[in-house]
């Protein structure tokens, strides 16, 4: 009897993270639209943001992504979670915009866009699969990822002020090992019900992704840029 009644708890565990596995992903693909909306907006504009105070637009950064953070972690059980993960996401689009223009300056800088982004969607498709697939728990790296971002998080700071461009290498080559973890982390997470909502789920992932398309494209760029 008790045997029985585990497997039926098992199941239903089982059920409810497929149900958030698949909300997440259908929720992660309508934020890819606001995303492209804001970065398209944001080339268009010639958005920089506080182009000539890399620090302040630093922090500013940080302050409206918390901020965003907590609205939606506040509010992830109703709708207005899912509206303030869409605005989120089209501000993160407007912040991709730099970097796009920056790339966009080369004259093969479509095919390094195009590059990055089948990469960042191979990674991501190869680590979702394996953890949701395997059923293995790689939840346990959670504290060396925290530290791992956290380091790459300073370096990013002090290389603002060093402008050291191994550095910027350095801090890219980690961002893509780092984040490319976390989406095993993140998946694993969802498929041992260590996260039970799909908003907060989304936006955790769509971080990773976030990230290592950016470090990608800074790799591809550094590497194989051509101009004019």
């Amino acid at each position: 009897m008790q045997l029985d009644t585990y497997g039926q708890q098992t199941q239903v565990l089982s059920q409810g993270a497929n149900r958030v596995l698949r909300n997440t992903y259908m929720l992660l693909a309508l934020t890819m639209v606001p995303t492209v909306a804001g970065a398209l907006l944001g080339v268009q504009m010639q958005f920089s943001f506080l182009a000539g105070s890399p620090f302040i637009a630093f922090m500013l950064f940080l302050g409206i992504s918390f901020a965003f953070f907590w609205g939606i972690e506040r509010n992830k059980n109703s709708g207005l979670g899912v509206a303030l993960l869409l605005g989120f996401t089209f501000f993160m689009g407007l912040m991709l915009s730099r970097i796009l223009q920056v790339a966009l300056g080369f004259s093969n800088g479509g095919s390094m866009i195009a590059l990055a982004a089948g990469g960042t969607g191979a990674i991501f498709f190869t680590l979702s699969s394996v953890a949701a697939v395997s059923k293995r728990d790689f939840t346990g790296m959670g504290k060396f990822l925290f530290a791992g971002m956290i380091l790459i998080l300073l370096a990013a700071v002090a290389n603002i002020f060093f402008q050291i461009p191994a550095l910027s290498l350095t801090i890219a080559v980690a961002a893509v090992g780092i984040f490319s973890a976390y989406i095993l982390y993140d998946i694993s997470r969802i498929m041992q019900g260590g996260e039970t909502n799909y908003v907060s789920a989304t936006l955790a992932v769509y971080l990773d992704i976030y990230n290592v398309f950016v470090s990608l494209l800074q790799l591809i760029m550094a590497f194989t840029g051509e101009r004019d």
